[in-house]
């Protein structure tokens, strides 16, 4: 007697081999079989039934750094050893899936990383989601191109695309160094942005100008500071102009971050001061030098601009002062930095004056009795102006560098990766609520 088929449980794919006897099973394992392989049975309104063979869940053990992923199948991750980095499928249809799991339980210890390879994750277009939890199992399930791929099951339920978080940046760059002028001090930039977790910031950190290599004083010129600037992926870039060099005798100032002041000369005119903020950005990233002032062997050079102010005019056998600096309080406490250069002095007889470094770094130029200093390290402030007085020996005074720039981040602590490179200064803010990274020299960190 021929045992009745029931087809009802076909349709939801649950029949048994009692449903359907003589059925060949190798046909299910490639995902269809034909009508005419079911005994006894009229199907004529079904060519062909599909069935899912469920997650091809790989013998190998994952236990590199990296895996290149395949939709529909499963992976054992063991991380003992390493974290891994998952990289998606370039491309993907909606319903493609994959799966993973923590083979050894030490995904606490050695993360997973998913690299979303341009497509989205929860809606994410670039976050690469960190899986982090001991004994985690995640399958993931691509619903198309808004949402991207969504995990259906990774234990915690937690988005695992972190939101953006804003940092707060300064932007110093290096000083100039005095020629018979001070010196300009480096651009000053501040910035507030958002920034996705995962992207790579990068730190440069800009050179004060070298001492000039002349030997003459108020003849000589000086060098101009070099550029700093932040810049990433998904961040406007930020880029401070270097501080312009100090100039010789009867010269006109130069341009820069801040301008360097005007040489002195014999007779007039002396030179005019450099202008700041070149190239120009709003709001403003420096000042203009000062003037130089005329009389026979007793004129003073111009100050160079400062971040906060302009630098001084010369006098008679006086430099100007060099402009001062201006202040932020990123690091938590109030800080001038980006003084200008104070200019030198020429005297034929007599005593003279040395124009004074603007506050936050800036550099003393020279007179009769004092040597030029350089600009603060780390400050982006003007070097000092060299000098000439007949009254000692040797009777040319020689200008000083500029001091190099800096580059702060201030960022969330509950959101600080600790990743960096070029050994930054790491310090906290009101009340540990904020880390603060101090780059002194050319770096990076990964959000």
């Amino acid at each position: 007697m021929t045992k009745a088929r029931d087809l009802s449980n076909i349709i939801s794919g649950g029949f048994t081999a009692d449903d359907i006897p003589n059925l060949d099973t190798a046909k299910i394992t490639s995902g269809t079989f034909a009508a005419d392989r079911i005994d006894n049975t009229s199907l004529s309104n079904v060519t062909a039934l599909p069935f899912s063979a469920g997650t091809d869940w790989q013998s190998t053990i994952v236990t590199g750094s990296t895996l290149t992923a395949v939709a529909g199948k499963g992976y054992w991750i063991n991380t003992t050893s390493n974290a891994c980095t998952i990289t998606l499928p370039a491309s993907a249809s909606v319903g493609d899936f994959i799966e993973f799991s923590d083979y050894a339980r030490t995904w606490g210890t050695n993360a997973i990383t998913i690299n979303q390879n341009s497509l989205n994750f929860q809606g994410s277009t670039s976050v690469n989601p960190i899986y982090d939890v001991n004994g985690q199992s995640v399958k993931i399930i691509y619903s198309g191109a808004t949402k991207g791929w969504i995990p259906t099951v990774d234990d915690d339920v937690t988005d695992e695309t972190p939101p953006p978080y804003s940092v707060d940046f300064l932007v110093i760059a290096g000083g100039g160094s005095g020629g018979g002028s001070g010196g300009g001090a480096g651009g000053y930039r501040t910035s507030t942005q958002s920034v996705n977790v995962g992207t790579t910031i990068t730190v440069t950190v800009g050179d004060g100008g070298a001492q000039s290599s002349g030997t003459t004083g108020y003849f000589d010129t000086g060098n101009a500071g070099s550029n700093s600037s932040i810049s990433g992926t998904g961040l406007t870039t930020i880029t401070s102009a270097g501080g312009a060099q100090g100039v010789a005798f009867t010269s006109n100032g130069a341009s820069g971050g801040s301008g360097s002041g005007g040489a002195a000369a014999d007779t007039a005119p002396a030179g005019t001061g450099g202008a700041g903020n070149t190239p120009s950005t709003s709001p403003s990233q420096g000042n203009n030098g000062g003037d130089g002032y005329a009389a026979n062997t007793a004129g003073g050079s111009g100050g160079g601009g400062g971040a906060g102010a302009v630098g001084s005019n010369g006098s008679l056998r006086t430099g100007g002062n060099g402009g001062a600096g201006a202040s932020s309080s990123i690091t938590g406490s109030s800080v001038t930095r980006a003084g200008g250069g104070g200019g030198g002095s020429t005297t034929n007889t007599g005593s003279s004056t040395s124009g004074s470094g603007g506050s936050g770094g800036g550099g003393t130029g020279a007179s009769h009795s004092v040597n030029s200093t350089a600009g603060t390290v780390n400050t982006g402030s003007g070097g000092g102006g060299g000098g000439y007085s007949a009254t000692r020996s040797p009777i040319h005074i020689l200008s000083s560098a500029g001091g190099k720039g800096v580059v702060i981040l201030s960022v969330p602590t509950a959101s600080y990766s600790g990743t960096t490179t070029g050994s930054p200064t790491v310090t906290t803010k009101n009340a540990g609520a904020d880390t603060v990274l101090q780059f002194n020299g050319s770096g990076t960190y990964t959000a």
